[in-house]
């Protein structure tokens, strides 16, 4: 990647985690999407975006409706940028951020001008993070950056949660939920429940619902599209591709070959 890179896209309701070499931008004009960097998230929303710094862990799982423009940016890129080092402070650390109704508004505007001339990406581009720069200079980085000085004192009752969180299975689990059953607050919630399992709530919540799907392929005669649904992935495919990454075998093929071992 040797250019910025701007496109407006939709995040499916699909567990991903991954890094990667540039930085990015999130910004969602409708829906949400929730968001973790290394073990503390939020929700990405129409007021609440982040940027990501290059190879940073972060994991995420959108609502499936909502439009979000994602910016990426290749460090090799920032030195030609206007206002470069200021733009390279930009991504010093991780960060949430407040998104204003005007930024919205305008974040909205240019997502409309890309998908009708996608011939002006670049300049679309700057103009966005020119914006962003803008508005961030004029507030102060410590409230964007509070979620991550979260305490790390609280205490998870961790069988009620994970008895809630399998009841709720097919439906959209989201982290603000988990930490009401807790009675924390988003961030608190995130970091303790990181230092409690070692791992964010977004991927314990994939964990689960995998693992509760495996034992259905394995003894039930339910199709995996109704696995899926009961499980809480939004079809087949993204079922079978999670599936797939956690277990290194495709669901129908282990159902092959446990109904294979059980003849004999």
């Amino acid at each position: 990647m040797s250019l910025i890179d701007l496109r407006a896209t939709n995040l499916a309701r699909e567990y991903v985690a991954h890094a990667h070499g540039h930085h990015q931008l999130i910004l969602a004009t409708r829906g949400a999407t929730e968001l973790s960097i290394e073990g503390s998230g939020e929700r990405v929303t129409g007021s609440r975006g982040c940027l990501i710094p290059c190879s940073h862990h972060h994991e995420y799982l959108g609502d499936g409706n909502n439009r979000t423009f994602v910016l990426d940016i290749p460090v090799a890129s920032l030195p030609s940028l206007r206002d470069a080092s200021e733009m390279e402070r930009l991504f010093d650390k991780p960060r949430f951020f407040g998104v204003p109704p005007e930024l919205n508004r305008l974040a909205d505007s240019l997502m409309q001008q890309l998908e009708q001339c996608p011939a002006l990406h670049s300049e679309i581009a700057a103009l966005l993070l020119r914006a962003l720069y803008l508005h961030l200079e004029s507030q102060p980085l410590s409230e964007q950056g509070a979620a991550y000085a979260a305490g790390r004192d609280g205490r998870l009752d961790m069988p009620s949660l994970d008895a809630w969180i399998d009841r709720h299975l097919a439906e959209e689990i989201r982290v603000e939920s988990l930490a009401t059953q807790c009675a924390l607050s988003v961030g608190h919630f995130h970091a303790c429940f990181r230092d409690r399992m070692g791992m964010t709530p977004l991927a314990y919540v994939q964990q689960r619902r995998l693992n509760h799907a495996r034992t259905l392929v394995n003894h039930s005669g339910l199709s995996l599209g109704q696995i899926a649904a009961l499980v809480g992935f939004r079809d087949q495919g993204s079922f079978s591709r999670a599936y797939r990454r956690a277990f290194e075998v495709s669901p129908s093929s282990e159902r092959r070959l446990h109904e294979a071992l059980a003849r004999g």
